[in-house]
């Protein structure tokens, strides 16, 4: 029996196995990133285009009209910025104490809902800093709507008496509020042409003599040169000119011993380094009693 012949056997094919490829549908992390912030992307292209759109306005005015170019570049980017939604939400005050909120106001000169690409901190802060109460300012613009206003105030020191007028002034002798003067509590009283000025170094000497302050009514500035202390009592303690901390010492020194400003003075005067003059009240003459009269009248007699 004939036999067929066999087809030879193959030996398996193995092929190797390729790279999976990647999902073309499934966005890359890029595309994602993008996607994801895909909301600030149309404000940002439309803040880049406004930019250049502006910078070319800005250099076509600067070449055409050199005078209105700042004018114009501000208006143009107060407009931009109002279109992109950046306008005044919040205006923010600290370190305010007595400077009036309504002059505060007017200085920084923006009001809600303003553009805030055309509010200038600068000419802000020069404003407020115009304010007598105001030493110091710091303007800033935190985008997207709020202005931040730091204020620095002037301390009151004192009242000042001057030409009948009376007004509250720093330590530097600046006038910062001429009414309400009762709202700051008790205050030194100084008086006379150049007290404001010079009042705080006298004070300051007086503040280590206490039981000589707590009797002093007012520093009294004599002739723009030198120092006069008016007690309580009327008396006025005549201070020598640039030489007040020794006198201070020496009369804190008297009235520990010998309690001299209680007594019914009308001046001591210590401005001669040597020496103490005091003045005492005149004493009234006794009115004649009628045994007096008669005596006389036999005397008389």
């Amino acid at each position: 029996m004939a036999r067929e012949p066999m087809a030879p056997r193959r030996a398996p094919v193995r092929t190797a196995q390729r790279p999976a490829r990647k999902d073309p549908d499934r966005p890359s992390r890029l595309r994602l990133w993008l996607k994801r912030r895909r909301g600030l992307m149309r404000p940002a292209a439309l803040w880049l285009i406004g930019c250049g759109l502006l910078g070319a306005g800005g250099y076509a005015i600067y070449a055409v009209d050199p005078a209105g170019r700042v004018r114009s570049v501000v208006e143009n980017a107060a407009e931009l910025g109002l279109s992109a939604g950046l306008e005044v939400v919040e205006v923010v005050v600290e370190g305010r104490e007595n400077t009036p909120p309504d002059l505060i106001r007017a200085a920084i000169g923006a009001e809600l809902g303003d553009p805030m690409l055309g509010f200038s901190p600068n000419e802000a802060r020069e404003r407020l800093e115009t304010i007598a109460w105001v030493e110091s300012a710091h303007v800033e613009r935190r985008l997207p709507g709020t202005i931040l206003v730091r204020l620095t105030e002037r301390a009151p020191f004192a009242i000042w008496q001057h030409q009948g007028r009376f007004a509250v002034i720093d330590r530097e002798g600046l006038v910062v509020e001429t009414e309400t003067l009762d709202a700051f509590g008790p205050l030194p009283l100084v008086v006379g042409a150049g007290a404001e000025k010079h009042a705080a170094a006298l004070y300051d000497l007086l503040l280590a003599h206490r039981n000589i302050l707590a009797r002093t009514q007012a520093l009294v500035r004599v002739g723009e040169r030198r120092w006069n202390l008016r007690l309580h009592s009327g008396t006025d303690v005549l201070l020598p000119e640039g030489h007040e901390a020794p006198a201070l010492n020496r009369l804190s020194e008297l009235q520990s011993r010998n309690a001299l400003l209680d007594r019914p003075l009308v001046a001591v005067d210590m401005r001669l380094p040597d020496r103490l003059v005091v003045r005492q009240q005149p004493v009234a003459e006794q009115p004649a009693t009628p045994a007096r009269r008669n005596a006389n009248r036999s005397t008389r007699g």
